[in-house]
């Protein structure tokens, strides 16, 4: 019971991906967003 579980380092690992999973979802749609209101010149 003193010894820490091994899988809590996976649920560290699964919910840091998870969160940068959705930061990156949402600058990619801004980014095409932005990308298709200014187009480039």
């Amino acid at each position: 019971m003193a010894a820490q579980p091994w899988h809590f380092w996976i649920a560290v690992v699964l919910a840091l991906s998870a969160v940068a999973l959705v930061i990156a979802t949402i600058v990619g749609y801004f980014v095409q967003v932005t990308r298709t209101r200014y187009p480039r010149q």
